[in-house]
């Protein structure tokens, strides 16, 4: 047995080698199930961070971190029992340390299958969480790296599984089901052709996800199905919505299967809703349509911003000042702005959102994304989420997790701080987009050209900000969606069998209705 007290001499050791020391001693405690080794890798963590790290060191030992934090928390829920709560501290962190990675200047140059294995590691903390819009695109992502990452195949194949039960009677449910089992399907054969030297488990684990397809569902009327929906679909060619479902960017949840042309509309819709006696319906669908709309306008916005060529008109014959500091002006960039600050606003509506559809009675000035899952001047969960199971809720939940707040500081996203001070500066400050990164030089109050008011930032830096903040907003919607899906499931449960529900059917806005009366 490993003696915790008995450190490495670390002093003698380069930052290369304490970084790798550290990955042996984490393996080690996984292999050993060793949690006083596991513990001590913690603390060397800590202790090595404290160096200037830099490039692939400060990447591994984030990495190393990750894993010696993933495997404490399997530990604590298996000795507590508390794979539901909602508060998963070693999650958090994990999630943190395994994006910091991701985020490394060094990143792409690294090998290959460390970078596969921190996205999939990431990919299963998201999963585990309710975040299975992202988790899905993560591991997308390592298939395009590397296809036979078996995985990754299977996670993403069984994530399909849950991500179609929760809207298993709409349109997109069957769709999860069959490319799960399609999927499934070609990582057994992988497998078969070509065993784990490692996980020996593996083909036992996807085999119970595969039959579990073949108990539940009825496949050949799921394939006929999926044949005549996507043999029906009106192909769209035109550029914008072609980049949309490339970008996975539709409020359509078949987007997160492919960039299929089925998925190229914004089908996004609620479930059917029980209301109390006396309550209209049409406020939480004329809320959702304000959070749609401003959504999908948003997004074209971006695109028209990231597209258009050339001076647009209506920045001819304005005269502005040249700063001398490579400062860019125009429509386009006031377009990204906008779609930034939209899709930021979204997220806080979603709480109002949430206030009214769960009668959370929270006043309406104490409402903010990061509050609205909180008792009042508590850290703790509220009742009605803690309790409820809901899957994309708690997904909602730690989505919001990314975004920094003053009172709620703790935060899963390297770069939430950054990106809640963009906001602030955007709406409240002073913004100076630049066509171009700066140097060091002159970024001081002893240059006449350092600009020291504004909240400095490149055109690809806001770009880039921007799409992932619209990425963001997506996946909360979806969540948003599908937890109302398992709420309104709930509530028909519990009434009453002898209880008469009469119906109101909401009908769809004819497009005619959203040109400019």
């Amino acid at each position: 047995m490993h003696d915790p007290n008995k450190d490495p001499d670390f002093d003698s050791m380069t930052d290369a080698e304490a970084v790798a020391r550290i990955g042996l001693a984490v393996d080690e405690a996984g292999d050993r199930e060793d949690d006083e080794l596991n513990t001590s890798a913690l603390a060397w963590c800590d202790r090595i961070a404290s160096r200037p790290l830099i490039n692939e060191d400060s990447l591994r030992l984030d990495y190393f971190r990750s894993n010696a934090l993933s495997f404490a928390g399997r530990r604590r829920r298996a000795a507590t029992d508390s794979a539901w709560e909602w508060d998963q501290e070693e999650v958090q962190q994990q999630i943190f340390f395994l994006r910091r990675a991701m985020r490394n200047p060094v990143y792409d140059e690294v090998d290959v299958e460390l970078q596969c294995q921190i996205q999939t590691n990431l990919a299963t903390a998201f999963s585990f969480c309710g975040r299975l819009v992202e988790a899905i695109a993560l591991w997308a992502d390592v298939l395009v790296k590397a296809p036979a990452f078996y995985i990754a195949r299977g996670n993403r194949a069984s994530s399909f599984i849950d991500y179609g039960q929760f809207h298993i009677d709409v349109a997109p449910g069957p769709f999860f089901i069959w490319h799960a089992h399609r999927e499934l399907e070609r990582v057994l054969a992988e497998l078969d052709a070509e065993p784990p030297f490692l996980d020996a488990n593996a083909r036992t684990h996807f085999q119970s996800k595969f039959n579990h397809i073949i108990r539940l569902f009825d496949l050949h009327k799921i394939g006929e199905y999926v044949r005549e929906a996507s043999s029906a679909v009106e192909i769209h060619h035109d550029a914008y919505r072609r980049w949309s479902v490339e970008q996975g960017l539709f409020l359509n949840t078949l987007n997160d299967i492919a960039p299929m042309d089925l998925a190229a509309g914004d089908d996004l819709n609620l479930p059917s809703l029980i209301t109390k006696v006396g309550e209209s319906p049409v406020v939480v669908a004329g809320f959702f349509n304000q959070l749609k709309q401003e959504f999908v306008s948003a997004r074209w916005m971006f695109y028209e911003a990231i597209t258009h060529e050339g001076v647009h008109d209506s920045d001819r014959d304005v005269d502005l000042s040249d700063t001398l500091d490579g400062a860019a002006y125009g429509l386009s960039i006031e377009k990204m702005k906008v779609a930034f600050r939209m899709n930021y606003s979204i997220l806080d509506k979603i709480a109002y959102f949430l206030n009214h559809y769960l009668d959370l009675d929270i006043p309406e000035r104490e409402i903010s994304f990061r509050g609205v899952w909180r008792q009042k001047k508590s850290i703790e969960v509220r009742d009605e989420f803690r309790k409820s199971k809901n899957s994309p809720l708690r997904g909602l939940y730690w989505l919001s997790k990314d975004l920094f707040e003053p009172d709620f500081d703790q935060v899963a996203d390297p770069d939430a701080k950054r990106i809640s001070e963009l906001r602030n500066h955007l709406e409240h400050k002073y913004v100076k987009v630049h066509a171009y990164e700066r140097s060091s030089v002159g970024e001081n109050e002893h240059d006449i050209w350092y600009d020291d008011l504004a909240y400095s930032i490149t055109v690809d830096q806001l770009e880039r900000r921007t799409l992932r903040l619209m990425r963001l907003t997506r996946a909360a919607l979806i969540y948003l969606i599908l937890g109302m899906f398992v709420e309104e499931s709930r509530r028909s449960r519990e009434l009453p069998e002898d209880v008469y529900v009469p119906q109101f059917e909401i009908i769809p806005l004819d497009e005619d209705r959203k040109r400019r009366w």
